[in-house]
This record gives structure tokens, sequence and C-alpha cells, in this order.
């Protein structure tokens, strides 16, 4: 399969209600959005789509003007040239998504590399949130699994256009989807490992999360990172894999304004495990009443 088709892929997508379409950029964004309230930006991280905000996005609509858009290159958005799936290609890319829709999000959420998306943006002045929440923030260089899959090695294998497609080949096999979940550290429900497979499947996404990975460099983030003035709550997964919960730590020591919020038993998809108790995170972090059972700041 090339890549998603709306039409037919998206007859089951959660929310579907919710999808619009639009250009923006140079990109056929598709993005998600419900809710009335001060606005919520939320950006998913490599690999993933709308769908990961499937249970969340609804609990926040309650609150918010929720915007979900797929990042270029996957899920139902278009896949731009490689160079542009860079950082700062991609904050130049969802910027130009907010310009079109003229929406200026008051709290901004991002898991994964979907968090320094956000965090560039806000360090070159293209939002102004009143707080950023980081769910397993890729803002510093990784170790383990996940800087393997960044890896110079990595970035070669992501750029031979053989290789989505031997991806997507062997993602028909449940035992790879399996172990890549299993990276995670997180156990999530059958719909959402159901779509990430359909997702691994897809020649067209994989592509655009390989060369997302190619393309990035956060050397420059962690430069920039004590400059950022927007407040950071950065949420961290004890059992998570790929992001480990000593990066939110290490991103404090650098930012000593920023707060730590621990989950001891969650994983790197912690926003898929337990939506309500991140839903509870986010709206504290906007302002509204805290909720009860939310774990206190810097680990518990």
């Amino acid at each position: 399969m090339g890549g998603l088709v709306f039409e037919r892929d998206g007859r089951d997508w959660p929310n579907r209600e919710a999808s619009r379409f639009i250009r923006a950029g140079g990109v056929r964004f598709h993005f998600q959005v419900a809710g009335e309230g001060p606005p919520l930006l939320m950006l998913h991280g490599t690999g993933a789509s709308t769908h990961s905000w499937r249970a969340l996005l609804p609990r926040l609509a309650e609150h918010f003007t929720v915007i979900a858009p797929d990042l270029p290159g996957h899920g139902f958005s278009e896949t731009p040239a490689p160079e542009r799936l860079s950082l700062p290609a991609m904050a130049d890319a969802v910027a130009a998504l907010l310009h079109e829709l003229e929406l200026a999000p008051e709290i901004a959420v991002g898991h994964s590399a979907g968090a320094a998306v956000l965090v560039r943006m806000a360090l070159d002045g293209r939002i102004a949130p009143k707080a950023i929440v980081s769910l397993a923030g890729a803002l510093l260089p990784l170790g383990g699994f996940a800087g393997q899959m960044f890896s110079p090695i990595a970035k070669l294998m992501a750029l031979n256009p053989v290789v989505p497609q031997l991806f997507a080949w062997r993602a028909s096999n449940p035992a790879v989807i399996e172990r890549l979940l299993e990276q995670t550290g997180s156990r999530i429900d059958p719909e959402g490992a159901a779509i990430y497979a359909r997702l691994a499947r897809t020649r067209g996404h994989v592509a655009g999360a390989l060369g997302m990975m190619a393309n990035w460099d956060l050397k420059s983030l962690e430069a920039d990172l004590p400059r950022l003035t927007v407040p950071l709550v950065l949420v961290a997964g004890g059992t998570d894999r790929m992001v480990r919960a000593e990066v939110a730590y290490d991103v404090r020591r650098r930012l000593p304004t920023a707060e730590v919020v621990m989950l001891r038993g969650l994983g790197h998809l912690a926003h898929e495990e337990k939506p309500e108790l991140i839903a509870g995170i986010i709206e504290r972090a906007a302002g509204l009443p805290r909720a009860d059972g939310l774990p206190p700041a810097g680990g518990a």
C-alpha cells in the first residue's frame, strides 16, 4: 500500500467526524478539530498519527478547541520533499497550518518528537502558549533503542527507497508490531495496536517516518533549550524504553523552571494507556482545577 486514502482507510478512523483537510505550507494536511474553548494544539510523535489521541481528544474537547494534525509524511497528511522533514521544517509547516486556521494555541501538547517541534516553534516565536506539555518528549539527543533508530546507519537506510517497502512488508507479520510496541514499555488497547500495525504496513507512512528520522537533529534544540521562556511540563513514563525518564530530569537541569511529572507505571504511550490521567495533567497546566489522583511534580 503506497499511502493511506481517507475515503478507504479513514472509514473506521478514530474521531473521524472531527477530520478535516487543508493545504498549508505546501503540504496537504489532515487534521482533527473538536470542542470549544481556548485553542489547544496536539502534535503526535514519529511514526504515529492523530489516532494516538483517540481517547484523549474527546476528553480535552470538553474544555478546549483541540487541533490535532497528522505531521507531514504521517497518517493522511502529504509527504513533502525529504529536506522538509527536518525539525525546523516541521515547525515551519505546523506554523503555516495554524496561520491558515487563524488559531494561536493557548496550550500545546506534544508527544515524543512532537514535543520537540513545539519547543522549536516556541523558541522561534511561532507560538506563545501558556504552557507546553511534553509527553515523553524527545528533546535531547537520544540513547538506547530510540538513539539507534536515529543513528547514522539508520539515516542511510532511511534514504534508501527500498527500505520503506521492505519494512511495510515485514510489518505484515504481527510479531514485528508486537516487538515494536514492546519497546515502548506501554500496553495499549487492541484498537490502537491495530492502527499502528496498519500504519506500519503503509509504505508512504513508513517513508515519511523514516525521512523524518533521516533529517532529525536535536543538537541545536539542546543548545537553545535554556532560552525557552514558555512554562514546560515534562511528563515521563517510568517504563518508557524509547525516551527514558532520565531525559526529563536532564532537560530540567538545563531549564530549572521546567516541571517534571513522573508516571512510574506507564511507558512511552502513557497518553494511550491512561488518557484520563494525562488529560488531568494537561488541564492543570492550563489552569483548570487540579484533578484528584494526579502525581505531584518531581515524581511520585
